[in-house]
């Protein structure tokens, strides 16, 4: 909530071509087929995009958004935008954004996904508002700032979508980080992102084979560094095992820390937000994942894609344990 953050110009721009509003559900030991009654509900604004920006705001790094949302039910949107000084660049498209349902069982703490598609555009709507939307992000990136591409991609777009736009960035001597997965992914990397952070099994379908331990993972994305066209660092999320950090030079695995576990919706978006804060900032590749393990830890305790203080977040970062998996048979994951 820092409406001082308009006055800056943006250091990252979050593509979010398919946000949504997340309805949160939460009722007490979920049972299918049955009438359920809820604890509470709440309706955040979603979307991994917009997740991004938003925890990026709140640890004060300006940022704009750029997308399209529905005009019907853009008031909440905009209501985030205004209230965390996020630059918003949307483009409004007629009816309403997508809903997608969460429901959040308060005694497994498993989350059950509803997700929505999103809207449906012919070929050539498509192509038009890709165009406007680079030319968007012309006026609004410059030479070493961020793009943050991530979530699915609306039905009909090309898979091929992210690659054009990581080319597009990189003309600017902008940097870009890919958070996507199947097709889109397969396609965004091989423009050579700065970053991907897949999750471990969005990583095994790109590979093309199972990662049953540490030491395969780290072999699968430094197989994905060698090649052609590479990324320049992988980051692999693995839930309570932690995530991996991969650079031609350096393996890091950083151990998730406890914490109070509210929804994990969105907390994969916030170690996103917190690698691009690392970046931005210059950390060296084992703090950058300390912060960016202590972004998703923060997020875990709140609904909504929200964090903590700063200050918070600085000190739950102090507790993130590091282990270097650069020498192969250190750690196993389960």
């Amino acid at each position: 909530m820092n409406p001082s953050l308009h006055n800056k110009h943006p250091r990252v721009v979050a593509v979010a071509l398919n946000p949504a509003l997340d309805h949160t559900i939460e009722v007490d030991q979920l049972r299918v087929g049955e009438v359920n009654r809820a604890l509470r509900m709440q309706v955040d604004v979603g979307g991994k995009g917009f997740n991004v920006a938003s925890c990026l705001a709140d640890f004060g790094v300006a940022t704009a958004v750029t997308g399209q949302i529905g005009r019907d039910n853009a008031a909440q949107f905009e209501t985030l935008f205004n209230a965390k000084g996020i630059d918003n660049r949307c483009f409004y498209l007629d009816g309403l954004t997508r809903i997608n349902t969460k429901l959040v069982d308060t005694v497994s703490g498993d989350t059950t996904d509803i997700n929505m598609p999103g809207p449906t555009l012919e070929a050539d709507a498509i192509q038009a508002l890709f165009d406007r939307m680079l030319a968007r992000i012309d006026g609004l990136v410059s030479p070493g700032s961020w793009v943050v591409a991530s979530g699915s991609l609306p039905p009909q777009w090309p898979a091929d979508t992210y690659q054009r736009l990581i080319s597009h960035v990189h003309s600017l001597g902008a940097h870009v980080l890919l958070d996507a997965s199947g097709a889109a992914l397969a396609a965004g990397v091989g423009a050579a992102p700065d970053i991907i952070k897949p999750n471990r099994a969005e990583l095994a379908e790109l590979i093309g084979h199972p990662l049953t331990d540490a030491n395969s993972v780290v072999t699968a994305a430094r197989e994905l560094l060698a090649r052609p066209n590479a990324p320049g660092m992988v980051v692999v999320s693995m839930g309570g095992e932690g995530a991996l950090f991969v650079s031609r030079n350096e393996a890091l695995l950083a151990h998730a820390i406890p914490t109070e576990l509210i929804s994990t919706v969105g907390a994969g978006d916030a170690m996103v937000a917190g690698i691009v804060a690392g970046q931005l900032a210059g950390l060296p590749l084992a703090d950058c994942a300390r912060l960016a393990t202590a972004f998703s830890a923060g997020k875990l305790a709140r609904l909504g894609p929200h964090l903590p203080a700063p200050d918070t977040v600085r000190a739950l970062a102090q507790m993130v344990h590091i282990s270097s998996l650069t020498k192969p048979g250190s750690v196993s994951l389960p």
